[in-house]
């Protein structure tokens, strides 16, 4: 664990990561850096935003913040707002705009503190493919740096002055906690209901999506149906984002993920893979899924035939293809839009977002 009585006075920064595209396939990863490139100034100006909101003269503060802010997330979050924002006609940096910049960076830190409390829940010992703040620095830094991210997010939004998107932003945070909750309550439930799952990803992921991109409307004033819009585009991007995630718990190698495979199995986490084998399972089967689920009685061998019976009943694969039912929905939702390059680069990030699963 690292020790916390680093000097006072040091200050950290963070340079953001660039997006790969060698070798993306269409759709993917070069998205991603499409819309990174359309908004490269805005993007750059939130960073170093991020970077000065989470200096603090309690130097343990900026190290855990530092650690998780610069771990390689793709920014995905902020993006969203800097993109909704543009599409409604709020002018960029570069003509002087500074309120989607501040609410990018909001969004941001509302993230990464979800982030820092989500892995002492989950006592998760990796996070994008790093150590963990809290297998580093341990819980209790981890939960109070949370805390303190929480807490820079509202000041963000405070200083924006509208209590529209005080509100917006306030409640999104509201429902993840609940969200986050609601998945404690049906963690090792195998009678947890498909909806309630559903319920479960719309708080916690899908809400700060839906936010991230309304707030766009909001500081370009445009009408409320075009708010909507948006909201519909980010809460159905989120609910297919989270979607390919809980497959990929299952299939992807660790070094894609992020994460330890099979985390969500050693966890007793109810996804949409799961119910669905153990909907179509025989009573054996089900008998597994409460054995290792329920039970928490896990044994050597026992994720891999998790995995087979996903795959005997096409599980993941069905999974995918719900995520590509939201990701169309998510679509519909950006023709309430004319057509344009910013567009057609949120069109586009909903393809990245799904390629995931390939």
């Amino acid at each position: 664990m690292v020790p916390v009585h680093a000097p006072r006075s040091s200050r950290v920064s963070v340079t953001a990561p660039a997006p790969r595209v060698a070798g993306a396939p269409s759709g993917g990863e070069d998205a991603l850096a499409a819309l990174t490139a359309l908004l490269r100034p805005d993007l750059e100006a939130c960073n170093r935003l991020i970077v000065e909101r989470m200096q603090s003269p309690v130097a343990l503060i900026p190290q855990v913040a530092a650690h998780i802010v610069a771990a390689g997330g793709k920014r995905l979050r902020p993006l969203l707002t800097l993109a909704a924002s543009r599409l409604c006609g709020y002018p960029g940096t570069e003509a002087g705009g500074t309120r989607h910049v501040a609410l990018a960076a909001c969004v941001e830190f509302i993230h990464t503190a979800t982030l820092l409390h989500d892995d002492v829940v989950d006592e998760s010992a990796l996070r994008r493919g790093r150590a963990s703040a809290n297998a580093l620095f341990g819980n209790k830094p981890s939960v109070l740096v949370g805390d303190f991210l929480f807490a820079r997010a509202f000041q963000l939004m405070t200083d924006d002055g509208s209590l529209e998107v005080l509100s917006i932003l306030a409640r999104a945070s509201a429902t993840i906690a609940e969200g986050e909750v609601l998945q404690l309550v049906t963690a090792n439930d195998t009678a947890t209901t498909e909806a309630q799952y559903l319920e479960v990803i719309d708080g916690k992921t899908a809400a700060l999506f839906a936010a991230a991109t309304r707030v766009g409307a909001v500081l370009a004033e445009r009408p409320a149906a075009e708010a909507e819009a948006l909201d519909r585009y980010g809460r159905s991007l989120g609910v297919a984002f989270q979607l390919v995630d809980d497959a990929l718990d299952y299939s992807a190698v660790e070094a894609e993920l992020g994460k330890t495979v099979g985390d969500d199995f050693r966890e007793g986490k109810i996804t949409l893979p799961v119910l669905l084998a153990f909907e179509r399972g025989d009573e054996s089967e089900r008998g597994f899924w409460r054995r290792t689920l329920e039970a928490q009685e896990q044994r050597e061998g026992d994720l891999g035939q998790a995995i087979a019976l996903m795959q005997r009943h096409g599980a993941l694969a069905d999974t995918v293809r719900r995520a590509r039912h939201y990701g169309d929905e998510a679509l519909e939702a950006l023709r309430a839009f004319p057509d344009a390059p910013m567009r057609r680069a949120m069109a586009d990030i909903v393809e990245f977002c799904i390629a995931r699963a390939r």
